[in-house]
């Protein structure tokens, strides 16, 4: 007898974005990834996400991204250590729904807005964030979706219609992808530092620790290489060969293990490619 195999559906993963252009280059605290969705909200999903990221209470993140709003962070033995979370949802309706973060300078500056202007603490912590973001992307958010040309996207993102919400990141999180440039030249995309680690065979301690301060990591001869640029983490992994010429330049020229892996990633060919295809991704 045959055995029939019974198919099981794997859980439909959670989509949160299908519109991402980044901006990490620019100055910090403007240097941010837009992520947006033209498709219908999944406010659960959105809210537990956001909620996981971003360390706010699940019920307070579904109110927020109901209502709108605020969330400052509580005081931790007595002092202030994060600034607050942001949801703006426009009274009028066309306007896609807008999260960000600031941090503590910034939420010291909408404070002082408060109480010199005596606006709300939402409105202060909008032109706060607003005044910092590059003028390149202040000009799109004055236009509708973004000033995307909806016949040049995707079917199946243009399909969804009007931008539904757009959430500001700059986090590590799953459901934010970032790139890391193989030795071999291939853009590997990770999400959230469980994902990361398990790619490169390494705990998601020391994952956490090279994305978010940088510097080297040893995995079997070859070496991972985090460089932050504006606050953002930049990943590269390197062959056992490239690795040993770094070393190589480290000792005759006495660079900085970091500039030595740089200087071998350029006349790399393949690592090249892989630089370039990542310039253009992100220029588009």
């Amino acid at each position: 007898m045959f055995k029939i195999k019974k198919k099981v559906e794997k859980p439909k993963r959670t989509v949160l974005y299908n519109i991402v252009e980044d901006y990490s280059e620019f100055d910090a605290p403007g240097n941010v990834s837009v992520c947006a969705m033209t498709e219908s909200e999944d406010l659960a999903a959105h809210a537990k996400v956001l909620s996981e990221s971003y360390d706010v209470p699940l019920e307070t993140m579904t109110k927020l991204l109901t209502e709108g709003g605020t969330y400052v962070y509580p005081e931790i033995g007595g002092l202030l250590t994060r600034g607050l979370f942001a949801c703006w949802i426009d009274p009028a309706g066309p306007a896609p729904k807008q999260t960000w973060t600031l941090d503590l300078m910034q939420f010291a500056e909408a404070e002082q807005l408060v109480g010199t202007r005596a606006v709300p603490l939402l409105d202060a912590a909008q032109e706060v964030f607003c005044r910092t973001l590059p003028e390149e992307l202040k000009a799109k958010l004055e236009q509708k979706n973004l000033g995307l040309d909806y016949r040049t996207l995707d079917r199946a993102v243009a399909k969804g219609g009007d931008i539904k919400y757009i959430d500001f990141r700059k986090d590590w999180s799953p459901h934010f992808k970032r790139l890391c440039i193989m030795p071999d030249g291939r853009l590997v995309e990770t999400g959230g530092l469980q994902e990361f680690a398990d790619l490169h065979g390494i705990t998601v301690a020391q994952a956490r620790t090279l994305v978010e301060q940088g510097g080297t990591l040893d995995v079997n001869g070859e070496v991972l290489a985090c460089q932050i640029v504006n606050g953002q983490p930049a990943v590269a992994r390197f062959n056992a060969k490239n690795y040993a010429k770094a070393k190589e330049l480290v000792a005759s020229k006495g660079l900085h293990l970091m500039d030595a892996l740089s200087e071998v990633g350029y006349n790399d060919s393949a690592m090249m490619r892989g630089l370039a295809r990542k310039e253009l991704t992100s220029r588009r």
